[in-house]
């Protein structure tokens, strides 16, 4: 398990890193790669969506392109107080502090799930996944977006000390032992490196 696989030390990281998130992230996780991830979601019918790990909200200003309200919960309060500044404590997007891994929502409450810039702090992925899927509806859509395992085995291993690097094999294990259906996974990334993160797509069961 990575260093930052533990809920403490990450909240005390980005409690450092909220500073300069904003800044620092559209090097790695773009407005484009939002997009592209966005268009793997269906977002008919007005759909209730859930954005886990939400941070300052980058993901859920995208999601309100589609949507005209997110529900969005994140554990990191210096993170969230990023957020807040940017739409408000009240407004189109419902706000919550908590847990991945104890979601403060209902059974069967969601349609979508987003998590972008998440997973690799979970100190239980398959966990976390079930708990996904115990407050999407059935055949509800669940995305998460994490960072895709190096090639290089030194980079690797350095990774790997950090937090959660993962392969579309492990993803899709991951997905399908926390009991998700038609799992598919996609590659992107910036330019100069269009592989940096895998996005998985999945489906609770109807």
């Amino acid at each position: 398990m990575g260093i930052l696989e533990n809920k403490a030390r990450a909240r005390l990281f980005y409690k450092y890193l909220s500073r300069v998130y904003d800044r620092i992230n559209p090097f790695v996780w773009t407005e484009e790669m939002r997009a592209d991830a966005l268009t793997l979601l269906d977002f008919s019918d007005d759909p209730t969506v859930l954005d886990v790990g939400c941070g300052t909200g980058f993901a859920t200003e995208g999601l309100l392109e589609h949507v005209e309200e997110v529900y969005a919960i994140d554990q990191s309060e210096h993170q969230l107080e990023q957020a807040y500044a940017k739409f408000g404590k009240r407004g189109p997007v419902h706000f919550h502090r908590g847990d991945a891994e104890r979601l403060p929502f209902a059974t069967d409450a969601f349609d979508v799930v987003w998590s972008s810039g998440s997973i690799e702090y979970w100190p239980d992925p398959v966990r976390t996944l079930r708990e996904f899927r115990r407050v999407l509806k059935p055949g509800g859509q669940v995305l998460v977006v994490g960072p895709n395992t190096p090639d290089d085995p030194i980079a690797r291993r350095l990774a790997d000390a950090m937090m959660l690097f993962y392969d579309e094999y492990e993803a899709d294990r991951m997905f399908k032992t926390a009991g998700f259906e038609e799992v598919r996974h996609a590659f992107m990334g910036p330019s100069y490196s269009p592989e940096v993160a895998i996005t998985t797509v999945a489906r609770a069961p109807e």
